[in-house]
Protein backbone atom coordinates (compact mmCIF):
# COMPACT_ATOMS: atom_id res chain seq x y z
CA UNK A 1 0.00 0.00 0.00
CA UNK A 2 1.01 3.21 -0.87
CA UNK A 3 2.87 5.45 2.08
CA UNK A 4 4.67 8.69 2.81
CA UNK A 5 8.17 8.51 4.10
CA UNK A 6 9.02 11.89 5.51
CA UNK A 7 12.15 13.90 6.05
CA UNK A 8 12.33 16.84 8.41
CA UNK A 9 13.47 19.93 6.27
CA UNK A 10 14.84 23.10 7.27
CA UNK A 11 12.24 25.97 7.60
CA UNK A 12 12.44 29.63 6.13
CA UNK A 13 11.64 32.33 8.45
CA UNK A 14 8.74 32.82 7.07
CA UNK A 15 7.31 29.56 5.67
CA UNK A 16 3.53 28.33 6.98
CA UNK A 17 3.51 26.18 9.95
CA UNK A 18 6.37 27.80 11.26
CA UNK A 19 6.19 29.06 14.88
CA UNK A 20 4.55 32.32 15.22
CA UNK A 21 7.18 34.15 17.38
CA UNK A 22 4.99 37.21 18.38
CA UNK A 23 2.58 34.88 19.87
CA UNK A 24 3.45 34.52 24.25
CA UNK A 25 7.03 33.04 24.30
CA UNK A 26 8.23 32.26 21.36
CA UNK A 27 5.14 31.05 19.89
CA UNK A 28 4.25 28.77 22.52
CA UNK A 29 2.18 29.29 26.48
CA UNK A 30 1.86 27.43 29.45
CA UNK A 31 -2.06 27.67 30.13
CA UNK A 32 -2.31 28.21 33.93
CA UNK A 33 -5.26 27.02 35.88
CA UNK A 34 -5.35 28.78 39.39
CA UNK A 35 -4.51 26.27 41.60
CA UNK A 36 -3.35 23.29 40.19
CA UNK A 37 -0.60 20.94 39.79
CA UNK A 38 -0.75 19.79 36.59
CA UNK A 39 -3.12 19.89 33.47
CA UNK A 40 -4.09 18.97 30.15
CA UNK A 41 -5.42 20.64 27.25
CA UNK A 42 -7.81 18.96 25.46
CA UNK A 43 -10.00 21.42 23.15
CA UNK A 44 -9.55 24.93 21.98
CA UNK A 45 -11.60 27.33 20.78
CA UNK A 46 -11.58 30.69 19.16
CA UNK A 47 -14.38 33.70 20.12
CA UNK A 48 -15.73 36.58 18.63
CA UNK A 49 -12.84 38.65 19.69
CA UNK A 50 -9.89 35.98 18.84
CA UNK A 51 -9.41 34.97 21.80
CA UNK A 52 -8.90 31.55 22.93
CA UNK A 53 -10.55 29.24 25.28
CA UNK A 54 -9.33 25.92 26.53
CA UNK A 55 -11.09 22.80 27.90
CA UNK A 56 -8.89 20.26 30.60
CA UNK A 57 -8.45 18.08 32.85
CA UNK A 58 -7.00 19.95 35.82
CA UNK A 59 -5.07 17.93 38.58
CA UNK A 60 -5.12 19.56 42.25
CA UNK A 61 -4.16 18.47 45.40
CA UNK A 62 -8.02 17.80 46.26
CA UNK A 63 -8.67 15.56 42.83
CA UNK A 64 -9.24 15.94 39.53
CA UNK A 65 -11.48 19.24 37.67
CA UNK A 66 -12.57 20.23 34.69
CA UNK A 67 -10.65 23.30 33.92
CA UNK A 68 -11.67 26.68 31.67
CA UNK A 69 -9.20 29.06 30.37
CA UNK A 70 -9.26 32.07 28.24
CA UNK A 71 -6.20 33.59 26.59
CA UNK A 72 -5.83 37.22 24.40
CA UNK A 73 -4.98 36.87 21.37
CA UNK A 74 -1.41 37.43 22.14
CA UNK A 75 -1.38 34.46 24.41
CA UNK A 76 -1.35 35.98 28.05
CA UNK A 77 -3.71 35.20 29.96
CA UNK A 78 -7.38 36.89 30.25
CA UNK A 79 -7.50 38.19 33.72
CA UNK A 80 -10.61 39.20 33.15
CA UNK A 81 -12.15 35.89 32.88
CA UNK A 82 -12.84 33.42 35.88
CA UNK A 83 -10.32 33.54 38.34
CA UNK A 84 -7.53 34.87 37.03
CA UNK A 85 -8.13 33.69 33.61
CA UNK A 86 -9.56 30.58 34.49
CA UNK A 87 -12.21 28.19 36.17
CA UNK A 88 -11.98 24.93 37.51
CA UNK A 89 -15.08 23.06 38.89
CA UNK A 90 -16.52 20.10 39.39
CA UNK A 91 -20.13 18.86 36.75
CA UNK A 92 -21.69 17.82 40.90
CA UNK A 93 -20.32 18.64 43.77
CA UNK A 94 -17.99 16.04 45.67
CA UNK A 95 -17.36 14.20 42.51
CA UNK A 96 -13.97 14.42 40.25
CA UNK A 97 -14.76 15.86 36.77
CA UNK A 98 -12.68 16.41 33.64
CA UNK A 99 -13.59 18.89 30.48
CA UNK A 100 -13.01 17.47 26.84
CA UNK A 101 -14.34 19.72 24.89
CA UNK A 102 -15.58 23.46 24.58
CA UNK A 103 -18.30 25.21 22.15
CA UNK A 104 -19.04 28.72 21.44
CA UNK A 105 -22.42 29.36 21.25
CA UNK A 106 -24.49 32.05 18.78
CA UNK A 107 -25.06 34.08 22.03
CA UNK A 108 -21.82 34.13 23.42
CA UNK A 109 -21.98 31.75 25.83
CA UNK A 110 -19.68 28.82 26.42
CA UNK A 111 -20.63 25.10 26.30
CA UNK A 112 -18.06 22.90 27.94
CA UNK A 113 -18.58 19.21 27.86
CA UNK A 114 -16.47 16.37 29.97
CA UNK A 115 -17.08 13.59 32.32
CA UNK A 116 -18.45 13.11 35.55
CA UNK A 117 -16.34 10.76 37.69
CA UNK A 118 -18.93 9.02 39.65
CA UNK A 119 -16.43 6.55 41.50
CA UNK A 120 -12.80 5.63 40.95
CA UNK A 121 -13.80 3.23 37.91
CA UNK A 122 -17.22 4.55 36.39
CA UNK A 123 -18.02 8.36 34.32
CA UNK A 124 -21.21 10.05 33.08
CA UNK A 125 -21.13 12.21 30.11
CA UNK A 126 -21.11 15.89 31.67
CA UNK A 127 -22.13 19.55 30.44
CA UNK A 128 -21.55 23.41 32.00
CA UNK A 129 -22.49 26.32 30.41
CA UNK A 130 -20.91 29.42 31.05
CA UNK A 131 -21.32 33.37 29.91
CA UNK A 132 -18.29 35.16 28.62
CA UNK A 133 -17.58 36.64 32.23
CA UNK A 134 -17.24 32.08 33.37
CA UNK A 135 -20.17 32.66 35.55
CA UNK A 136 -22.42 29.55 35.16
CA UNK A 137 -25.54 30.17 33.51
CA UNK A 138 -27.87 29.34 36.15
CA UNK A 139 -31.10 28.59 33.60
CA UNK A 140 -29.38 25.87 31.82
CA UNK A 141 -29.47 22.32 33.35
CA UNK A 142 -28.88 22.54 37.57
CA UNK A 143 -27.52 25.65 37.78
CA UNK A 144 -25.28 25.53 35.24
CA UNK A 145 -24.38 22.54 35.14
CA UNK A 146 -25.61 18.91 33.63
CA UNK A 147 -25.37 15.27 34.38
CA UNK A 148 -26.34 12.93 31.81
CA UNK A 149 -27.98 9.89 33.30
CA UNK A 150 -29.88 7.32 30.66
CA UNK A 151 -32.34 4.31 31.87
CA UNK A 152 -30.51 1.24 32.41
CA UNK A 153 -27.27 3.22 33.32
CA UNK A 154 -26.80 3.06 29.47
CA UNK A 155 -24.65 6.83 29.75
CA UNK A 156 -22.42 4.98 32.20
CA UNK A 157 -18.66 4.82 30.87
CA UNK A 158 -16.06 3.52 32.21
CA UNK A 159 -12.70 5.64 33.70
CA UNK A 160 -9.51 5.63 32.26
CA UNK A 161 -6.56 5.33 34.82
CA UNK A 162 -3.64 4.61 32.43
CA UNK A 163 -3.05 8.44 31.60
CA UNK A 164 -3.40 10.39 28.64
CA UNK A 165 -3.14 7.22 26.48
CA UNK A 166 -5.29 5.01 27.47
CA UNK A 167 -8.50 3.31 25.27
CA UNK A 168 -9.20 5.27 22.40
CA UNK A 169 -12.38 6.51 23.11
CA UNK A 170 -12.45 5.42 26.70
CA UNK A 171 -13.28 8.66 27.81
CA UNK A 172 -14.78 10.32 24.94
CA UNK A 173 -16.45 13.93 25.39
CA UNK A 174 -17.41 14.79 21.35
CA UNK A 175 -20.04 17.34 21.93
CA UNK A 176 -21.67 19.26 19.16
CA UNK A 177 -24.79 21.88 19.00
CA UNK A 178 -27.43 21.89 16.45
CA UNK A 179 -29.34 24.91 14.78
CA UNK A 180 -32.12 24.58 16.78
CA UNK A 181 -29.68 24.14 19.83
CA UNK A 182 -29.89 20.88 20.65
CA UNK A 183 -26.69 19.27 22.00
CA UNK A 184 -24.75 15.90 20.35
CA UNK A 185 -23.42 14.01 22.72
CA UNK A 186 -20.95 10.59 22.86
CA UNK A 187 -20.51 8.39 25.31
CA UNK A 188 -19.43 4.90 25.70
CA UNK A 189 -20.43 2.19 27.90
CA UNK A 190 -19.35 -0.82 28.96
CA UNK A 191 -21.98 -3.98 29.47
CA UNK A 192 -18.65 -5.81 30.62
CA UNK A 193 -14.84 -6.20 29.96
CA UNK A 194 -15.54 -7.91 26.23
CA UNK A 195 -19.18 -6.17 25.84
CA UNK A 196 -19.19 -2.42 24.80
CA UNK A 197 -20.98 0.23 22.24
CA UNK A 198 -20.60 3.56 21.80
CA UNK A 199 -23.79 5.99 22.18
CA UNK A 200 -24.98 9.43 20.00
CA UNK A 201 -27.08 11.13 23.06
CA UNK A 202 -29.49 14.64 21.91
CA UNK A 203 -30.30 16.56 24.97
CA UNK A 204 -32.68 19.96 24.13
CA UNK A 205 -30.71 23.72 24.78
CA UNK A 206 -31.70 23.48 28.40
CA UNK A 207 -29.60 20.32 28.93
CA UNK A 208 -32.95 18.18 28.94
CA UNK A 209 -33.44 14.76 27.28
CA UNK A 210 -34.53 14.82 24.23
CA UNK A 211 -37.26 12.24 23.54
CA UNK A 212 -37.75 13.12 20.11
CA UNK A 213 -34.39 11.73 18.60
CA UNK A 214 -35.38 8.14 17.68
CA UNK A 215 -38.08 7.86 20.26
CA UNK A 216 -35.71 7.74 23.39
CA UNK A 217 -33.40 10.63 22.85
CA UNK A 218 -30.27 8.61 22.66
CA UNK A 219 -28.96 5.77 19.44
CA UNK A 220 -26.67 2.69 20.68
CA UNK A 221 -24.10 2.88 17.51
CA UNK A 222 -23.63 -1.00 17.20
CA UNK A 223 -23.51 -3.52 14.60
CA UNK A 224 -24.39 -7.25 14.59
CA UNK A 225 -23.59 -6.80 18.88
CA UNK A 226 -20.01 -6.20 17.53
CA UNK A 227 -18.09 -3.83 20.37
CA UNK A 228 -18.00 -0.13 18.81
CA UNK A 229 -15.70 2.68 20.38
CA UNK A 230 -16.45 6.70 19.22
CA UNK A 231 -14.41 9.19 19.22
CA UNK A 232 -15.63 11.52 16.69
CA UNK A 233 -18.65 13.83 16.50
CA UNK A 234 -19.46 15.61 13.44
CA UNK A 235 -22.44 17.66 11.93
CA UNK A 236 -22.52 17.90 8.29
CA UNK A 237 -24.06 20.97 6.72
CA UNK A 238 -27.25 19.83 6.10
CA UNK A 239 -28.09 18.67 9.35
CA UNK A 240 -26.91 14.66 9.13
CA UNK A 241 -24.86 13.86 12.09
CA UNK A 242 -21.32 11.62 11.50
CA UNK A 243 -20.11 9.32 13.69
CA UNK A 244 -16.54 7.43 13.97
CA UNK A 245 -14.08 5.15 16.11
CA UNK A 246 -13.67 1.62 15.52
CA UNK A 247 -15.58 -1.72 15.67
CA UNK A 248 -15.07 -5.25 16.45
CA UNK A 249 -11.93 -7.03 17.41
CA UNK A 250 -9.61 -7.02 15.61
CA UNK A 251 -10.43 -3.25 15.39
CA UNK A 252 -12.28 -1.71 12.09
CA UNK A 253 -12.20 2.33 11.44
CA UNK A 254 -16.06 2.69 11.82
CA UNK A 255 -17.98 5.83 10.50
CA UNK A 256 -22.39 5.48 10.33
CA UNK A 257 -23.77 8.58 9.33
CA UNK A 258 -27.57 9.23 11.26
CA UNK A 259 -30.22 11.56 10.03
CA UNK A 260 -31.57 14.18 12.19
CA UNK A 261 -34.24 12.51 13.79
CA UNK A 262 -31.61 9.83 15.02
CA UNK A 263 -32.22 7.13 12.33
CA UNK A 264 -29.33 5.46 10.19
CA UNK A 265 -28.58 7.04 6.86
CA UNK A 266 -29.13 3.84 4.56
CA UNK A 267 -27.93 5.75 1.83
CA UNK A 268 -24.25 5.95 3.20
CA UNK A 269 -22.11 3.12 2.43
CA UNK A 270 -23.64 0.06 3.55
CA UNK A 271 -26.88 0.20 5.25
CA UNK A 272 -25.13 4.12 7.01
CA UNK A 273 -22.21 1.90 8.43
CA UNK A 274 -18.25 2.33 6.74
CA UNK A 275 -16.23 0.15 8.11
CA UNK A 276 -11.91 -0.55 6.95
CA UNK A 277 -8.88 -1.66 7.71
CA UNK A 278 -5.25 -1.10 6.96
CA UNK A 279 -3.12 -3.90 5.10
CA UNK A 280 -5.72 -6.36 7.42
CA UNK A 281 -4.57 -4.31 10.33
CA UNK A 282 -6.19 -2.21 12.66
CA UNK A 283 -7.54 1.24 12.53
CA UNK A 284 -9.40 4.09 14.62
CA UNK A 285 -10.76 7.24 13.62
CA UNK A 286 -10.10 10.40 15.71
CA UNK A 287 -11.72 13.27 13.99
CA UNK A 288 -13.85 13.71 10.34
CA UNK A 289 -14.05 16.96 8.48
CA UNK A 290 -16.49 17.72 5.66
CA UNK A 291 -15.30 19.36 3.04
CA UNK A 292 -16.05 22.33 0.84
CA UNK A 293 -17.48 19.34 -1.99
CA UNK A 294 -19.47 17.39 1.10
CA UNK A 295 -16.70 14.84 0.60
CA UNK A 296 -14.91 13.56 3.99
CA UNK A 297 -12.00 13.05 5.53
CA UNK A 298 -11.08 10.84 8.09
CA UNK A 299 -7.88 10.86 10.22
CA UNK A 300 -6.87 8.77 13.10
CA UNK A 301 -4.10 5.66 13.21
CA UNK A 302 -3.46 2.78 12.19
CA UNK A 303 -2.68 0.07 14.32
CA UNK A 304 0.22 -2.61 14.72
CA UNK A 305 2.33 -0.36 14.54
CA UNK A 306 0.25 2.87 14.81
CA UNK A 307 1.15 5.39 12.51
CA UNK A 308 -1.30 8.78 11.28
CA UNK A 309 -4.17 8.07 9.46
CA UNK A 310 -5.92 9.88 6.69
CA UNK A 311 -8.54 8.72 4.28
CA UNK A 312 -10.66 10.65 1.78
CA UNK A 313 -14.62 9.52 1.29
CA UNK A 314 -17.15 10.35 -1.07
CA UNK A 315 -20.33 12.03 0.75
CA UNK A 316 -21.76 8.49 0.04
CA UNK A 317 -19.55 6.74 1.73
CA UNK A 318 -17.34 5.47 -0.96
CA UNK A 319 -13.47 5.74 -0.44
CA UNK A 320 -12.38 8.42 -3.56
CA UNK A 321 -10.12 6.24 -5.40
CA UNK A 322 -8.58 9.55 -6.96
CA UNK A 323 -6.82 10.04 -3.48
CA UNK A 324 -4.26 7.37 -2.97
CA UNK A 325 -6.09 4.69 -5.11
CA UNK A 326 -9.01 5.06 -1.71
CA UNK A 327 -6.71 3.77 0.23
CA UNK A 328 -5.94 5.35 3.36
CA UNK A 329 -2.57 7.39 3.58
CA UNK A 330 -0.21 6.80 6.50
CA UNK A 331 2.62 9.00 7.77
CA UNK A 332 5.60 7.37 8.63
CA UNK A 333 8.15 9.33 10.72
CA UNK A 334 11.14 7.41 10.90
CA UNK A 335 10.82 5.10 13.71
CA UNK A 336 8.45 6.47 15.68
CA UNK A 337 5.11 5.47 16.46
CA UNK A 338 1.92 8.29 15.84
CA UNK A 339 -1.16 9.33 15.44
CA UNK A 340 -3.72 12.14 14.63
CA UNK A 341 -6.42 13.30 17.65
CA UNK A 342 -8.04 15.92 15.81
CA UNK A 343 -8.38 17.95 12.41
CA UNK A 344 -10.15 21.67 10.88
CA UNK A 345 -11.07 22.85 7.59
CA UNK A 346 -9.90 26.15 6.71
CA UNK A 347 -11.79 28.80 5.05
CA UNK A 348 -9.95 27.80 1.69
CA UNK A 349 -10.88 24.31 1.71
CA UNK A 350 -7.70 23.10 3.36
CA UNK A 351 -7.36 21.19 6.32
CA UNK A 352 -5.03 20.86 9.14
CA UNK A 353 -4.21 18.02 11.49
CA UNK A 354 -2.63 17.32 14.46
CA UNK A 355 -1.44 14.75 16.77
CA UNK A 356 2.07 13.32 17.96
CA UNK A 357 4.89 11.12 17.79
CA UNK A 358 5.35 8.58 20.51
CA UNK A 359 7.98 6.58 21.79
CA UNK A 360 11.53 7.42 19.93
CA UNK A 361 13.98 9.99 20.77
CA UNK A 362 12.17 12.85 19.45
CA UNK A 363 7.95 13.00 20.62
CA UNK A 364 6.96 16.21 19.69
CA UNK A 365 3.33 17.93 18.64
CA UNK A 366 2.30 17.02 14.79
CA UNK A 367 0.72 19.55 12.40
CA UNK A 368 -0.13 18.91 8.45
CA UNK A 369 -2.30 20.62 6.23
CA UNK A 370 -4.23 18.68 3.29
CA UNK A 371 -5.54 19.78 -0.22
CA UNK A 372 -8.91 19.78 -0.66
CA UNK A 373 -8.38 16.44 -2.77
CA UNK A 374 -6.85 15.02 0.40
CA UNK A 375 -3.13 14.97 -0.86
CA UNK A 376 -1.03 16.40 2.03
CA UNK A 377 0.04 19.74 0.89
CA UNK A 378 3.95 20.63 -0.41
CA UNK A 379 3.08 24.06 0.11
CA UNK A 380 3.09 23.49 3.73
CA UNK A 381 6.32 23.82 6.25
CA UNK A 382 8.45 23.95 3.30
CA UNK A 383 7.34 20.96 1.23
CA UNK A 384 7.40 18.56 3.97
CA UNK A 385 3.76 19.08 4.33
CA UNK A 386 4.13 18.53 7.98
CA UNK A 387 6.12 20.09 11.36
CA UNK A 388 6.95 18.65 15.09
CA UNK A 389 7.44 20.86 17.79
CA UNK A 390 9.39 19.68 20.92
CA UNK A 391 7.93 21.32 23.89
CA UNK A 392 9.32 19.32 27.06
CA UNK A 393 11.74 16.47 27.63
CA UNK A 394 9.67 13.41 28.10
CA UNK A 395 6.50 13.26 26.20
CA UNK A 396 4.19 16.01 23.89
CA UNK A 397 0.81 15.39 22.09
CA UNK A 398 -1.72 17.96 20.54
CA UNK A 399 -5.24 17.05 21.12
CA UNK A 400 -7.13 20.36 19.18
CA UNK A 401 -6.74 22.98 16.67
CA UNK A 402 -8.86 25.93 16.05
CA UNK A 403 -8.03 28.97 13.27
CA UNK A 404 -8.42 32.31 13.86
CA UNK A 405 -9.35 35.09 11.56
CA UNK A 406 -5.91 35.75 10.21
CA UNK A 407 -5.14 32.48 9.39
CA UNK A 408 -2.79 32.02 12.38
CA UNK A 409 -3.32 28.12 13.46
CA UNK A 410 -3.82 27.20 17.07
CA UNK A 411 -3.17 24.34 18.42
CA UNK A 412 -3.93 23.20 22.03
CA UNK A 413 -2.43 19.78 23.58
CA UNK A 414 -0.38 19.13 26.55
CA UNK A 415 3.58 18.11 27.47
CA UNK A 416 5.30 16.03 29.93
CA UNK A 417 8.04 17.78 31.62
CA UNK A 418 8.17 16.01 35.13
CA UNK A 419 3.89 17.14 35.86
CA UNK A 420 1.61 17.01 32.61
CA UNK A 421 1.09 21.16 31.48
CA UNK A 422 -1.64 22.42 29.14
CA UNK A 423 -0.14 24.13 26.80
CA UNK A 424 -1.32 26.36 23.29
CA UNK A 425 0.86 27.09 20.50
CA UNK A 426 0.29 29.64 17.31
CA UNK A 427 1.56 28.69 13.89
CA UNK A 428 1.73 30.82 11.03
CA UNK A 429 -0.65 29.75 8.23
Amino acid sequence: MPHQTAVALPASPYTAGQLDKRFACGGKTQVYFAGSTWSIANSVAIDAQGRVLVAAKVGTRSGHFFGLARLLADGSSDLSFGTHGSVIGQFQRGHEAMAGSVQLLADGNILVAGLHYEDAHRTLPALALFDEQGRPVQKFGDNGYCVVRLPGNLSQGRRNTSGPFGVPGAETCGVKVQADGAILLLANHYFEQADHAGLLIRLTADGEPDTTFNGRGFVMVRHLLMNSWLSALMLQADGRIMVGGSISFPEQALLARYLPDGSLDERFAVDGLMTFGVQGKSAHINQTVQLESGDLQCFGSSREPMHCLALKVHSNGRPDTHCNNGQPQLLHIGRNTSQWTAARLQSDGRVLAVGGTLGGVEPGFLLARYLPGGQPDPGFAEGTCWVRTRLGSSLDMATSVAVQTDAGIIVGGYSLDGNYRAVVVRYLG
